[in-house]
């Protein structure tokens, strides 16, 4: 069967078994880009660092298999591999083979921290191959090859002792891949994804390749075929034999402080690890070649926070001589919600708050004193008056007490802000207790001589989501979120422009369930995003994959004009934030229909191109996107609506 099934795989016919390098197929050839990997120099060899699932690491079974769809039954594979065990997580796929319309896997290779796994599709369904105490996650690189033919299998680590397991059904002779595609460093989604270093995959049809990459000098780097991108080793020192990549052998970096700069330095670089700048002795100063600003690399996960209940808003701030807090907005009623300190890198635990299926924190400044509002959703009883809170930090207990209760009505954020050194701050009502969304929201005004929030104006809403507050100029506007009429989800969001001591209506907006608003300026640019959350009709199915729009203000017609339409899945949440010269989006995707479980997605700017997506984060039921900076680095967090596991994600830069 074997020698048919080669011609029909191979164009050209050949005596020898020929390997098909898996890796090769999903890597770039002629310069062209990567698509969700990096290359990586580790540990003296190169290998392919997988961030994402994305469709450049796939390719059509049919591409190997042309005339004949059935997998051999007889194979090896060869795998090099680097594995951390700080980084791998439970299950990891190096491969799999997926039927697409189905999703169903019908081959996959998979790694555990001491497991390797064969799954595959047999007769009686899905079948497991186990070979345990494999101990590949000690940030090492090894080799392994799997040997499969008929009822036995062998895997052989580092050309060691090969270990053997005998199965009780022999591996199909018809497993079919009609339809369907390898998936390289995944299981073509995220869970699961590869962590570590890939340098060789290779599939050798009916034969075990053992004998041909062993023994080995190097038995843990072991060569059957690399791919060409990552085949440049590093090279030898002239005086020793230790592996030195081959700019370490041309020419020293000195890294720290100022060194001397002499004869004896002349032609030597120096690495300022503080201003990160690249210099170059002359003989006598020392020249600037190079001072590279801050640039996004990619994002890691960090911390778990698992929290009492769901959390639908995160507000973060500092205290001074304190730290960095975040307020979490908990849906369940006891023990409330919680206040978390940023603690030697992580945040802990620091104040419970009683709240009534909170919505939203917002923290503020009068002066010297600090404030922290709660949005309530509903009563302390059934039936009874819904008051929101506003707490106050007290120096002396070093926590928040409850300062003054104000009446809302499903009250779905706060915005405080200052005009002409006066404290304003606007709750957005989202309905009454009748159900009627269309309802006054408020604006409150702070009054120094009693020291209390006093109406200051109402604004009429519809099913208001969020306020946002901004300043252009001399100018500023309030931006509501209007999410539903009644009737609809396609309303008018409206800006409203101070003039003569009130707000007034600047501009409409037409909006598709509005949530959120997020105010960013990019150079002297002004641009106001919208997250449009749900399109719902009289009549007609509901909509939850729609545009999220980004607008411009536009000085000549002085109105906001749409600069871009951005997919996204019931969004609830912009977030703008910087990393040196770069300027990203992230936005909160919920609920794609069907599924809570969706990427949320971080946008580039990237000038006239506008944003463009360049990472995809796995969130559940995500509503809200906080960044923040620390002695420790940058990181962005995210809350979940539909499981109690808020997630801190540090951004790697360099």
């Amino acid at each position: 069967m074997f020698p048919q099934l080669l011609s029909l795989i191979f164009s050209s016919p050949s005596p020898d078994l020929r390997p098909v390098d898996l890796l090769s197929r999903v890597l770039p050839h002629n310069g062209e880009a990567l698509s969700g990997v990096r290359i990586v120099q580790e540990g003296g060899a190169r290998g392919v660092q997988f961030f994402s699932p994305t469709q450049a690491l796939t390719f059509p079974s049919s591409q190997l298999f042309i005339n004949c769809p059935l997998f051999p039954a007889e194979f090896s594979i060869v795998a090099t591999v680097k594995v951390s065990h700080t980084r791998m997580k439970k299950n990891e796929y190096l491969f799999a083979v997926v039927k697409e319309d189905v999703d169903q896997l019908l081959l996959g290779m998979r790694f555990s921290k001491e497991k390797v796994h064969l799954i595959y599709q047999g007769s009686m369904g899905r079948e497991r191959l186990s070979f345990k105490r494999i101990r590949l996650a000690d940030n090492h690189w090894h080799s392994l090859v799997l040997a499969i033919s008929g009822h036995h299998a062998t895997l052989t680590l580092d050309c060691g002792i090969p270990l053997e397991l005998v199965h009780k059904q022999p591996f199909p002779s018809d497993l079919s891949t009609d339809g369907s595609r390898f998936h390289i460093g995944s299981r073509r989604k995220w869970k699961g994804l590869f962590s570590g270093l890939l340098r060789q995959l290779v599939l050798l049809p009916g034969s075990d390749a053992t004998p041909r990459v062993c023994p080995s000098f190097e038995p843990s780097l072991v060569e059957l075929s690399i791919p060409t991108i990552l085949s440049n080793m590093p090279v030898k020192s002239q005086l020793n034999d230790v592996l030195l990549p081959p700019y370490e052998t041309e020419v020293r970096v000195t890294l720290g402080s100022k060194p001397a700069c002499t004869s004896a330095e002349q032609g030597q670089l120096w690495f300022d690890t503080l201003k990160r700048g690249l210099f170059l002795c002359d003989g006598a100063y020392w020249h600037s070649m190079l001072q590279e600003k801050d640039r996004l690399d990619y994002v890691d996960d960090y911390q778990d926070l698992y929290t009492t209940s769901e959390t639908l808003d995160i507000e973060l701030f500092q205290i001074p001589s304190v730290g960095l807090f975040a307020a979490m907005a908990h849906r369940a009623n006891k023990p409330g919600s919680a206040i978390y300190l940023w603690n030697h890198g992580q945040f802990q635990l620091y104040q419970n708050i009683s709240t009534f299926k909170a919505q939203a924190w917002k923290q503020f400044t009068i002066g010297r004193k600090m404030f922290l509002a709660v949005s309530n959703s509903v009563g302390q009883v059934d039936g009874e008056r819904e008051l929101s809170v506003i707490y106050r930090w007290s120096n002396k207990r070093l926590k928040f007490v409850r300062y003054q209760t104000l009446e809302t009505h499903s009250a779905r954020d706060w915005e405080a802000f200052h005009i002409n050194n006066e404290a304003f701050l606007a709750v957005a009502n989202h309905r009454t207790e009748t159900g009627n969304h269309n309802i006054d929201s408020v604006v409150y005004k702070w009054n120094p001589g009693t020291k209390t929030f006093e109406v200051n104006q109402t604004i009429s809403t519809s099913g208001a989501y969020d306020w946002e507050f901004f300043t252009v100029g001399p100018y500023h506007f309030l931006a509501v979120a209007n999410a539903f009429d009644g009737t609809s989800t396609q309303t008018d969001s409206s800006i409203y422009i101070w003039l003569n001591g009130a707000f007034q209506l600047f501009q409409t907006i037409r909006t598709f369930g509005a949530t959120d608003w997020e105010m960013f300026q990019i150079g002297n640019r002004v641009f106001l995003a919208v997250a449009n959350g749900h399109m719902l009709c009289e009549r007609g199915p509901s909509l939850y994959t729609i545009n999220s729009t980004i607008y411009e203000l536009d000085m000549t017609t002085k109105m906001f004009l749409k600069f871009q339409d951005i997919v996204t899945y019931s969004a609830v949440d912009w977030e703008f934030f910087s990393v040196g010269d770069e300027h990203f989006l992230v936005v909160a995707n919920s609920y794609d229909g069907s599924s809570y479980s969706l990427n949320s997605v971080i946008y580039r700017w990237q000038g006239y191109e506008g944003f463009v997506p360049v990472h995809r984060l796995p969130t559940i039921g995500c509503s809200d996107w906080e960044f923040f900076t620390s002695a420790e680095g940058s990181y962005l967090m995210y809350s979940s609506a539909k499981a109690p596991l808020s997630k801190v994600f540090k951004l790697r830069i360099h």
